[in-house]
């Protein structure tokens, strides 16, 4: 009972680490698209200050897991869970290696109006964040209708990327002036684009860790 306990309060505090890091890159995201709208520079050099924070909580998630996997020798659905959990930490810190490319991109846009709206590309940012919070707490909950629901939403994501992708080669066509600026919003819009890939990865470890088996393998 005392060695049940012991892995009940381990996983409870990785479940707790985990949500932390999903919250920082939440963060980093919303500050991102607060970024690009108003045309903040010095907002979109600071996001990537906080990707050292999300890589130590990688870190730190990374041994939780090894030690909970040595010391408690965990059974079948235990080891899945935590096994999950240490897949999915790598797509949760590429969720801040895309917020910190969206700063950086941002930061070296100019400072007048943008060559076209950023509607859809806003879009794309509140679904990016509300896709990947939904993807972790689908882990942490068990909410597998919930997993689903973010692997749908990846279908409006790519709807809303090549919405953008025509709107912008059409602009290049019309505008060669536009071309330089054109093209670091469709990078924009590929990582966001890729955010809502990786939150469907989580998702999909989600699904593995009720079933025990994942659609790639």
């Amino acid at each position: 009972m005392q060695v049940r306990k012991a892995f009940e309060t381990e996983l409870s505090e990785l479940n707790a680490q985990l949500v932390e890091m999903c919250r920082v890159t939440e963060g980093m995201i919303s500050n991102a698209i607060e970024a690009l709208i108003n045309r903040d520079k010095e907002l979109g050099k600071s996001i990537g200050e906080l990707d050292k924070q999300v890589d130590e909580y990688e870190m730190s998630i990374e041994k939780k897991c090894m030690r909970i996997l040595l010391r408690q020798q965990p059974v079948a659905s235990d080891f899945r869970k935590v096994s999950t959990a240490l897949k999915m930490i790598t797509d949760i810190e590429r969720f801040g290696d895309q917020a910190s490319d969206i700063g950086e991109l941002v930061a070296s846009m100019p400072t007048v109006d943008y060559v076209k709206r950023l509607k859809h590309i806003s879009l794309m940012g509140n679904l990016a964040i509300k896709m990947v919070r939904d993807s972790v707490s689908s882990f942490i909950t068990n909410n597998q209708e919930l997993a689903s629901s973010v692997i749908i939403a990846d279908d409006t994501m790519d709807s809303l990327f090549k919405k953008v992708q025509r709107e912008l080669i059409e602009l290049i066509k019309q505008d060669s002036n536009s071309g330089e600026e054109a093209i670091t919003l469709m990078m924009i819009a590929k990582y966001l684009e890729r955010i809502g890939d990786h939150a469907v990865n989580v998702a999909e470890w989600t699904q593995f860790n009720e079933t025990g088996k994942h659609k790639k393998f």
